[in-house]
């Protein structure tokens, strides 16, 4: 009989960790965009990376040390991963799960190279990058961030 609980457990355990692994979606630049114009009043903190770039994996705790400090104010936190689409179930999702990304995560559906400039004239490609959006106004960021820079950058951004 205790056998039969603690196997119960078990499984309650496995299937709720199941059903609270993230998903990651597909976007398009496009989607995004109509995103944020339907929240006028939140500011969007929008990280492009991809499980294959060494700066973007160091950067990622820093977005959701963010994302923690920030619970409760209008802020969004999105990560989306350039990675090829054919690597979303092989290698995004995977690394989702493994890192514990527990926000927003999307995989951008675009042609590799064709998005840059529709997210930011500034953009070269180079990964990491991330857009603010506060207030209608936008700044983009090629680099990674620390905690304390992405704080800082969210407050210039007006």
């Amino acid at each position: 009989m205790k056998n039969k609980i603690l196997y119960t457990l078990a499984f309650c355990l496995l299937l709720s960790f199941h059903l609270k692994a993230q998903q990651v979606k597909l976007i398009t630049v496009s989607q995004l965009e109509s995103r944020i114009r339907q929240g006028k009043d939140t500011t969007y903190v929008i990280n492009f990376w991809a499980t294959w770039c060494k700066p973007c994996v160091k950067e990622l705790p820093e977005f959701e040390k963010f994302k923690t400090s920030v619970k409760g104010k209008p802020i969004k936190v999105i990560l989306i991963s350039a990675d090829l689409r054919s690597k979303l179930e092989s290698g995004v999702q995977p690394f989702v799960k493994a890192h514990q990304l527990t926000g927003e995560v999307y995989l951008l559906n675009e042609d590799p190279n064709s998005y840059n400039e529709k997210i930011s004239a500034d953009w070269s490609g180079a990964l990491p990058g991330t857009l603010i959006v506060k207030n209608g106004k936008r700044k983009f960021h090629e680099a990674a961030y620390s905690y304390d820079e992405l704080v800082a950058a969210v407050r210039q951004v007006d």
